[in-house]
């Protein structure tokens, strides 16, 4: 079973503050935004942009346990949230845009989603076309990885929009944040610029890492995207814009959780990212490993700041599995010894909206 194979407030005035004794009812909905025509949907079936929303609830909110997988026996929790439940009253809130790893979905993030909204931010995570769990990858999903980013403008304009939630926002403060390849795309939304020939150049030095023998399980998909790129133009065309920026001026910090590939991203770019940045990784990261993922970046963004759990490894910041979820999604769910994800979590999200709150001023 494929799942995330490889590749996270309160408003004050005149002040922010963090206020962990004012915790939130936090609910919980989805919308399927359809961006206008043209828009890339690589591949993907459905033209539409699935997203999963929290944000704070009104007090009387019902929460009740949330899950991924079989309703009987699901492969992980996702935290508690009301369902549909009316949005709380009060100023506007804050945005968190969330993306997910490669081949994840928008509920893998549900941690830091329940996380944020608990404290008063609204956040959004979205499944990006061609690369999520709810239907078969496609070539342009593997290959066109810097159009993730495009998916995020997108998210921030049909939640301005939304009949709910566009008056609730403020839109001078928006984030982002991302797992593994969704790490890379709140960097590209800071201004990270791609060059994919860096990671095959990498892979092929004698610096390689971790982060090549994971690409390996993506070989299919990189042979087909190959074969595209010597016989169709079209695509062609459109992997040509790896190198142009995607940067969302609209984003004012952004937060990236073992981000990879790291190499893709141009030196030059990320040093000229000019918003907050800040990073976590586990040292034992075995996908994206932190000398040539969050470390490399680091040291290349001037305004970056790094955190890193000792033994902890790549999946650790995805939710929380089951029993039924360790024995069936495999390495997803298992930890290092001594490693306990819902502390991970719970510092995580700590450090986010720290983050966030000194940041989305």
């Amino acid at each position: 079973m494929r799942f995330l194979a490889l590749w996270l407030i309160l408003f004050a005035a005149p002040q922010f503050a963090r206020a962990d004794d004012a915790v939130l009812k936090v609910g919980v909905t989805t919308r399927d935004f359809v961006p206008a025509e043209p828009y890339d949907w690589r591949g993907a079936a459905t033209h539409a942009l699935r997203v999963m929303i929290w944000y704070p609830a009104v007090a009387e909110a019902r929460e009740q346990p949330q899950s991924i997988g079989p309703r009987l026996i699901p492969f992980a929790r996702a935290g508690r949230a009301a369902p549909d439940a009316a949005p709380a009253v009060g100023p506007r809130r804050p945005l968190v845009l969330l993306s997910h790893g490669f081949g994840g979905t928008a509920s893998d993030l549900a941690w830091l989603g329940v996380g944020l909204a608990a404290h008063g931010f609204i956040a959004v995570a979205v499944n990006h076309p061609g690369n999520n769990q709810l239907e078969d990858y496609t070539v342009e999903g593997f290959a066109l990885m810097w159009l993730r980013a495009v998916d995020l403008s997108a998210i921030i304009d049909a939640m301005r929009a939304d009949g709910t939630f566009g008056d609730r926002l403020d839109p001078a403060r928006i984030g982002a944040a991302g797992h593994s390849l969704g790490g890379y795309t709140v960097l590209a939304i800071a201004g990270g610029i791609t060059d994919p020939a860096r990671t095959e150049a990498f892979c092929r030095s004698p610096a390689a890492d971790a982060l090549c023998t994971a690409q390996a399980g993506v070989s299919d998909l990189r042979r087909k995207s190959q074969l595209r790129l010597g016989s169709d133009p079209d695509f062609r065309q459109r992997y040509s814009l790896a190198g142009n920026s995607y940067r969302d001026e609209r984003v004012r910090a952004v937060f990236a959780m073992a981000p990879g590939p790291g190499p893709a991203l141009t030196p030059e770019s990320l040093g000229g990212i000019s918003i907050p940045v800040a990073m976590v990784t586990g040292s034992a990261d075995e996908v994206a490993p932190p000398a040539s993922g969050a470390e490399a970046l680091g040291k290349a963004m001037p305004h970056a700041a790094l955190t890193e759990f000792p033994r902890a490894g790549h999946f650790v910041f995805f939710d929380t599995c089951t029993a039924v979820g360790r024995l069936v999604i495999g390495a997803v769910c298992r930890d290092p010894d001594g490693i306990d994800r819902e502390a991970v979590h719970a510092e995580t999200i700590g450090l986010a909206l720290d983050f966030f709150t000194a940041n989305l001023r």
